[in-house]
């Protein structure tokens, strides 16, 4: 079974991507609150993580950040990473691009593209 790492702040944004990403099957879902608690759950070997989603606005450093650290770590060069932002800025997807996430998902997001792009990227 493959584990999804959300880090997301906010609970109710959390659980609507665990509902959306749990209708995957073999994929079970790890919610996490900050980076440090997601580095650290992906450097765990027992965890076995395929992909991670990940709010960029976070406490302790943003997503973009967090992107640059699992970028760093050997092993998760590859790792599929999806950011999700309620920022306006026009410039966000092409900046999230930029510093090593695979997609871009806008708040108010569909669940439902999030988890077709996960699908996508777990092939």
């Amino acid at each position: 079974m493959k584990t999804v790492l959300i880090v997301e702040d906010s609970e109710t944004c959390a659980e609507t991507l665990q509902i959306a990403l749990e209708a995957i099957p073999d994929l079970k879902t790890m919610v996490l609150r900050n980076p440090c608690a997601a580095m650290t759950a992906l450097r765990n070997a027992d965890n076995d993580i395929a992909a991670l989603v990940t709010d960029l606005h976070l406490p302790e450093h943003d997503g973009f950040e967090l992107i640059r650290q699992i970028r760093a770590e050997r092993g998760f060069e590859q790792l599929p990473v999806l950011l999700i932002s309620g920022d306006s800025d026009p410039r966000l997807p092409q900046r999230a691009l930029a510093h090593g996430a695979n997609a871009f998902f806008s708040k108010p997001y569909s669940p439902a593209a999030v988890r077709r792009k996960l699908e996508q990227l777990l092939c």
